[in-house]
């Protein structure tokens, strides 16, 4: 795994071993940044359910101004805390080893314009933290919201929540939702 583009370009990331996380392939990141490319110049970006934090320094190397990396995995954690630093990102970064749904509460931004989550699939994370992410004030009405799942996975539930699902792309074994607040 690497990163795609950017200031840290082609540089090298560790991931965690086992399989509790699954990396997200460069194909579908290339073409997740694609579409969040006019979104990241001097953005917010938060990374929840990190593993690698692959997903947060592509952000910050294509131009986020800082990011947050949440895992609460003791492996996962090392891993995001040697690919902040190799990719010499630390001052942009603020790393919570954590549960999602808790180190929410911990970030204190105006407003947040990524918010990125890539939860293990089938165990109902999404809808918690949507429903934590409800009341957060940084999460404003631009705030993109994206969450990588099970190409099975329904998200009828967001509209109870006060989301609105503004997009769908899907892969051969996986999508990627994106939600914004209901206005």
């Amino acid at each position: 795994m690497r990163v795609i583009a950017g200031t840290a370009r082609r540089l090298p990331l560790k991931t965690p071993k086992g399989i509790d996380t699954r990396p997200t392939t460069d194909r579908i990141k290339e073409t997740l940044f694609n579409i969040l490319q006019p979104y990241l110049e001097d953005s917010i970006f938060i990374d929840l359910f990190s593993g690698s934090g692959g997903i947060g320094i592509e952000a910050l190397s294509r131009g986020a101004r800082h990011a947050y990396f949440v895992d609460n995995n003791k492996e996962a954690f090392s891993c995001i805390q040697q690919n902040v630093r190799f990719t010499k990102m630390e001052e942009r970064a603020t790393l919570f080893r954590q549960d999602a749904c808790g180190a929410l509460a911990l970030i204190h931004e105006k407003e947040a314009d990524i918010i990125f989550m890539d939860p293990p699939y089938g165990e109902g994370y999404e809808e918690r933290v949507l429903a934590a992410l409800a009341d957060k004030a940084y999460v404003a009405n631009d705030t993109l919201i994206i969450v990588e799942a099970d190409l099975l996975e329904d998200f009828s539930f967001s509209a109870s929540l006060g989301y609105e699902i503004i997009r769908e792309k899907t892969y051969k074994t996986n999508k990627h939702v994106f939600l914004k607040r209901r206005q």
